[in-house]
């Protein structure tokens, strides 16, 4: 009889490599600072109710969908700044459609569409949409040990996969902007 328990387990420790924190965990925050309930959640992300139960109770390890993930991303964003007092409860509900209706435009986009063409986009949301694109193909592990691979012939591609790939966005962010121009 198969152990369902140590397989959720090893799946929320692959969720834990490839978004920070098992699923369950980040969904539950997002609602609770964004005042939603699972089918909410659920539209807003573009999942079906079902598939976001099996990511929260790891019966599912992976997003397959990066614009998910982007949708999710963005959320928390949202979350910590509707739990920092700096948006109001109508802005967050406008915001949360604007993020359902999103399609995952290029998450390696250097220009932030709403605040006019050209403009350069946040570093934030640059580096969240990199690490969006690595964690959705590999988990923190594998991209380290190819890193490690690519280390003698190609330091800085190597660097790069650290960074972003297993490491905190904060850190992601101060190197994005020490290697811009």
């Amino acid at each position: 009889m198969p152990d369902h328990g140590a397989r959720a387990r090893e799946a929320m420790e692959l969720q834990r490599g490839w978004y920070g924190e098992p699923l369950g965990d980040l969904f539950r925050r997002v609602i609770a600072d964004l005042g939603l309930n699972q089918v909410r959640l659920a539209g807003v992300l573009g999942l079906s109710a079902p598939m976001l139960s099996q990511l929260m109770s790891g019966q599912r390890a992976k997003i397959g969908n990066p614009a998910v993930v982007q949708r999710l991303q963005a959320l928390q964003e949202l979350a910590l700044q509707v739990a920092e007092g700096g948006i109001g409860v109508m802005e967050a509900s406008e915001r949360m459609a604007e993020i359902r209706e999103s399609t995952g435009t290029s998450v390696l986009s250097t220009t932030h569409s709403s605040s006019g063409a050209g403009t350069p986009a946040p570093a934030r949301q640059v580096v969240r949409g990199i690490q969006a694109v690595l964690r959705s193909v590999a988990s923190a592990g594998e991209i380290e040990a190819a890193a490690h691979s690519l280390a003698p012939a190609y330091p800085h591609l190597a660097e790069f996969l650290r960074v972003y790939g297993g490491g905190r966005t904060s850190d992601a962010v101060a190197h994005y902007e020490a290697h811009q121009d």
